[in-house]
């Protein structure tokens, strides 16, 4: 019945994007149709009432008042997508009674869609709308993880504010904020003046006094970056003493384990499927109904890309794709910010076909020149491994001579796959008695080669961390200039870990077909920070990753003194 008074006073699109979905012409995923079919019942259902009027004066507002500053649209009006004015509907044009009032139902709206679809120019005519024709003394909030990404939405409100003459007569912005009122006009009275106390602002997690904001709307973006509620408890709490507060969460997936993110969506689902009831909560969810929908169907991409074609390009997710069939970093980042499937801390890295290489080489070949080693030490108590980076003139493939140290009583609860005694008599590991490894014994190694071979290090790259007794003796041995240190995070090791990835795929890393080296590789996986740079982590506790480690440092090593050392190459 309210549905057919709706069609019938004004044009829903709400439902008009309903019958789409539903009819094929429009592709969503199987969460967001439910939430669209939860919608429809709720129009006949006697607890709610659906009027679409105060949607549609926020929608005429984006429209008219709103412009994009931000290329390629910068200058043209915000003109919203049927699947925005749908949201928006949903939003605003559902009521519900309280205490004897009907109110607006809504109070939080979960939105997740993929990256580069708009939402920030999205939100940004939202934080407009509400500011301009909500009620007056509205004071709103921009919040994310840190000050930098609170800033953009609250920059996007404010540019769009500034490209409308009439938004910008009657508002100001300051360092503080953005305010009613225009400085030139005090003693004017009224909604847009200064004598409506409305304002916007903008709050990281990082901010002290986060309590007493008194807030009727807070749009708080990439909320997967959180790790508790440290941040949106105290907004939501400054929200209670409001009829009709709307608070926004905004993001896409991301690779915070456990996080905040993990724990709204396992209740938005629950919600979904009608095992917990949350009445004034929307979720609005732009998910794939599976992964290999991605790789198989180019016309799935839309049910996390609704604005593709538009805002975002299709050529743009066509290189991706192809990018990511032959990097595991982008792959992982591009599953979980593009097409919102959730990417755990440690993701596969290569898979084994990649890795394998029988071609050797003899140690001898080398003899009297120069290597990059990478070394990793970990823990005393775990394995620890060297890596000589050796190269030819004229040859594109990179060489590694490794060896492997592990305590005795690592030995004990060994993984079934982990033959050390085998390892050990092929010359490859050495078993050292107790329970630690010294890390001076890798660069008596160093040593040894030096003697036997004339082998001399160019660079050693090692992490600090646990490296002091190697750095003694190496300055000891080799002298104080040899030993870098390389920093063990994505920022360093990023390019590195991508640039032994590509090469592992093209067969160009010749590690001797060592079986320690074999089986470090395999058990790596990656792990990504919000920037998408990946390093390596252990897919499985008791599964070691040190022989990759090092491959990783001599990599990052050979980065930071190229040129230097293939001039010595010839």
């Amino acid at each position: 019945m309210m549905r057919t008074m709706a069609l019938m006073n004004t044009h829903s699109y709400l439902i008009e994007y309903y019958e789409k979905c539903k009819a094929g012409k429009i592709l969503i995923g199987k969460e967001l149709m439910t939430m669209l079919e939860i919608l429809m019942a709720d129009m006949e259902d006697p607890a709610y009432r659906f009027d679409p009027a105060e949607a549609h004066k926020r929608i005429t507002f984006i429209e008219k008042e709103c412009k994009h500053s931000i290329s390629p649209f910068a200058g043209h009006p915000f003109l919203l997508e049927i699947n925005q004015k749908a949201l928006r509907e949903a939003i605003y044009g559902f009521y519900m009674n309280i205490e004897g009032r009907w109110l607006r139902r809504f109070t939080e709206v979960l939105y997740m869609v993929g990256r580069k679809n708009g939402k920030t120019t999205e939100v940004a005519g939202d934080g407009n709308a509400e500011f301009f024709c909500g009620n007056m003394g509205t004071n709103i909030l921009c919040a994310s993880n840190d000050y930098e990404q609170a800033g953009l939405v609250f920059d996007e409100i404010n540019n769009m504010r500034e490209e409308s003459p009439k938004l910008v007569k009657v508002s100001r912005k300051t360092i503080k904020g953005i305010f009613m009122g225009n400085p030139k006009q005090k003693k004017k009275k009224g909604k847009f003046s200064r004598q409506n106390k409305a304002k916007i602002k903008k709050l990281s997690a990082k901010t002290g006094a986060k309590e007493g904001k008194n807030v009727d709307v807070a749009f708080v973006d990439e909320v997967h970056e959180m790790k508790d509620d440290s941040l949106v408890r105290p907004i939501k709490q400054s929200m209670s003493t409001k009829d009709e507060p709307l608070y926004w969460e905004i993001t896409t997936e991301g690779f915070t384990e456990d996080g905040y993110l993990d724990k709204r969506l396992a209740d938005a689902r629950r919600v979904l499927k009608g095992e917990l009831h949350r009445p004034r909560w929307l979720i609005w969810l732009y998910t794939q109904d599976s992964e290999e929908e991605i790789w198989q169907n180019r016309d799935s991409w839309v049910k996390s890309n609704p604005n593709l074609g538009v805002a975002k390009k299709w050529h743009y997710l066509d290189g991706l794709i192809e990018e990511a069939k032959t990097d595991s970093g982008t792959r992982a980042f591009m599953l979980a910010k593009d097409f919102n499937i959730k990417q755990s801390n440690a993701q596969a890295w290569l898979q084994q076909a990649e890795i394998i290489n029988l071609e050797t080489f003899d140690i001898k070949d080398f003899a009297g020149g120069f290597y990059i080693s990478g070394n990793d030490f970990a823990e005393t108590t775990d394995l620890c491994a060297s890596d000589l980076l050796l190269k030819k003139p004229n040859d594109k493939r990179v060489y590694f001579y490794s060896r492997y140290w592990i305590p005795e009583s690592k030995l004990i609860n060994a993984p079934d796959d982990a033959d050390y005694r085998g390892w050990e008599r092929a010359g490859l590991l050495t078993i050292v008695p107790g329970n630690a490894v010294e890390s001076s014994m890798v660069a008596d190694w160093h040593y040894e080669l030096l003697k036997e071979y004339d082998l001399k290090p160019f660079k050693s790259g090692y992490d600090n961390r646990f490296a002091k007794d190697f750095q003694n003796r190496y300055i000891e041995v080799f002298g104080d200039k040899i030993a870098i240190n390389i920093p063990q995070e994505p920022k360093v090791l990023n390019n590195p870990m991508r640039t032994l990835e590509a090469d592992l795929r093209d067969k160009l890393v010749i590690y001797n077909n060592n079986p320690v080296s074999f089986w470090c590789l395999c058990n790596t996986g990656i792990k990504l920070d919000n920037l998408g740079r990946i390093m390596p982590c252990k897919m499985h506790a008791t599964k070691r990753i040190d022989g990759t480690a090092s491959k990783v440092i001599a990599y990052a090593t050979l980065e930071w003194y190229r040129s230097e050392f293939m001039s010595l190459i010839g």
